[in-house]
């Protein structure tokens, strides 16, 4: 490479830069290429990017499965060591999509992640209380002010409806609007 000095080399492996002393503190390893990569490997990989479900793993490592029950074991592993917590998947799932997604949406989300649904139910019930001013500052900050015209008014009110906010909300966005 041009410019760039080769490294010196310490004792021991051709190519290691180990200092000669021996140590490696201080000195970065590069990631395996995710070909050589373990099937636990790669769900730490996984795992390390952002919180995912039990079934998102599964379906995302099912395919370097090499032996018939080897990714439930490792999966099962995952999970007994606290690495998988699918409580933790939607509390994330919330933080990041709930202040500008209504319930509808949210759950979609949590349903195609593979989570339980007692778990969806509990967490959707919760976003339900405050649905209204969520989608009046999803609004506000998108349009902030009332539509002109009937034409105007019906494509705010899609946008609305298509990040998952209810027709009865949307329409209460509009009539607090209205009023004031």
């Amino acid at each position: 490479m041009r410019g760039r000095p080769e490294p010196k080399q310490g004792p021991g492996i051709p190519g290691d830069s180990a200092p000669a002393g021996g140590s490696r503190r201080g000195v970065s390893r590069l990631p395996l290429p995710a070909t050589q990569l373990s099937l636990k490997g790669r769900a730490l990989r996984l795992l390390g990017t952002r919180e995912h479900s039990r079934a998102e793993l599964e379906r995302k490592l099912a395919p370097h499965e090499e032996e018939p029950g080897q990714l439930a074991r490792i999966l099962d592993d995952l999970q007994a060591k606290g690495f998988i917590d699918e409580r933790r998947v939607v509390d994330s799932v919330l933080h990041r999509r709930a202040p500008r997604l209504g319930a509808a949406r949210v759950r979609q989300e949590l349903q195609a992640k593979g989570l339980p649904a007692p778990l969806i139910a509990e967490a959707v019930a919760a976003l339900r209380d405050t649905e209204l001013q969520r989608a009046r500052e999803v609004w506000q900050r998108r349009f902030g002010s009332m539509p002109a015209d009937a034409r105007e008014r019906a494509r705010q009110a899609r946008f609305l409806l298509a990040r998952g906010f209810g027709g009865d909300v949307v329409r209460k966005v509009f009539d607090a609007s209205d009023n004031g």
